[in-house]
């Protein structure tokens, strides 16, 4: 009976310790983004988010305001996550990949994105009119308004199909 007792404890702090924590991805950054979504089957779709506004978005501020985590939390990807969920992030990246699509560490190898299954088990997100208004709502000091269609439109960027 007593060795079944400490079987049980053993395992109980076992299993605390280890599975049932959920898992963090990390941030990795544009540039681990860049190495398969940079290519014309993808449809440049790198190439397309460095000539965005999102990508702008760190240079759009004063230096007082780059300072301002008010400020840099919705201007930067790096600056709205934990720093420690942080490996490969730029704060100068601005609104990268990983603010829309969630932390790449277990979904950006391509094995696992040739599945879009396999990738959101690993993290990925598909973002939605709720991911945008984290940032794009009346308590940012510069909003002006927000129509979610209209912003898709200008930043959809879909794999050309096949």
């Amino acid at each position: 009976m007593k060795m079944r007792i400490l079987i049980l404890i053993f395992m109980v702090a076992f299993i605390g310790n280890s599975s049932l924590k959920a898992q963090e991805f990390t941030y990795v950054g544009a540039n681990k983004c860049k190495m398969c979504h940079n290519k014309v089957e993808t449809g440049g779709q790198y190439a397309q988010w460095v000539e965005s506004r999102h990508s702008k978005a760190m240079e759009s501020l004063s230096a007082t305001e780059a300072l301002d985590p008010k400020c840099n939390k919705c201007h930067s990807t790096h600056g709205s996550v934990k720093i420690d969920l942080v490996t490969g992030l730029k704060v100068t990246e601005g609104v990268s990949c990983e603010s829309c699509h969630g932390p790449g560490s277990a979904y950006f190898p391509n094995a696992i994105m040739k599945s879009r299954e396999a990738s959101m088990a690993k993290g990925l997100i598909l973002p939605t009119e709720k991911v945008c208004v984290t940032c794009h709502n009346p308590e940012s000091k510069h909003y002006k308004g927000f129509n979610y269609k209209e912003a898709l439109a200008k930043v959809a960027h879909p794999k050309p199909a096949a």
